[in-house]
């Protein structure tokens, strides 16, 4: 069973924290889907993880592609079948089931955008509601402390 891991963005951004998260999901042996709804968050953050620093590249792909089962990264706002992590940016929804199915589900939210406080809010009761287990980490001067932990 997993857990969801809620990431308030406060001195970070998501273009920082994205690729340090994916990072360390990938050197668990995790294949990961950045699921959102918009589009253009997508491809700047493929852009972005395109970037990255040659010794910590990290390969990726966009849905829609022909090679998509193949890819260890995914972007695009496609089900989990088949990941070990999602990773939620731009509000796009997980389900109570999604997060008992995969390893983890990290959702990733600016904290200086209080819709987006506000939707993670209503996601952390509904996937706690429903029995999931949830850690919410937030930043502070740098450093990412855990705020918070229901257990399932």
């Amino acid at each position: 069973m997993g857990a969801a891991y809620f990431y308030h963005l406060t001195d970070s951004p998501l273009e920082a924290t994205l690729p340090m998260l994916i990072g360390k999901a990938r050197g668990a042996g995790w294949r990961v889907l950045v699921r959102g709804s918009d589009p253009a968050l997508l491809k700047r953050l493929d852009d972005v993880l395109w970037q990255g620093p040659d010794d910590g590249f990290l390969p990726h792909g966009m849905a829609g592609g022909p090679h998509d089962a193949d890819q260890p990264v995914l972007l695009g706002d496609v089900p989990s079948d088949g990941f070990a992590c999602v990773m939620s940016v731009g509000g796009a929804d997980v389900s109570a089931d999604e997060v008992t199915a995969v390893e983890r589900v990290c959702i990733l939210f600016d904290g200086h955008d209080g819709a987006a406080l506000e939707h993670a809010r209503g996601q952390w009761k509904a996937l706690t509601d429903a029995g999931c287990a949830a850690q919410y980490w937030a930043q502070d001067g740098g450093r990412w402390i855990k705020k918070a932990e229901k257990a399932s």
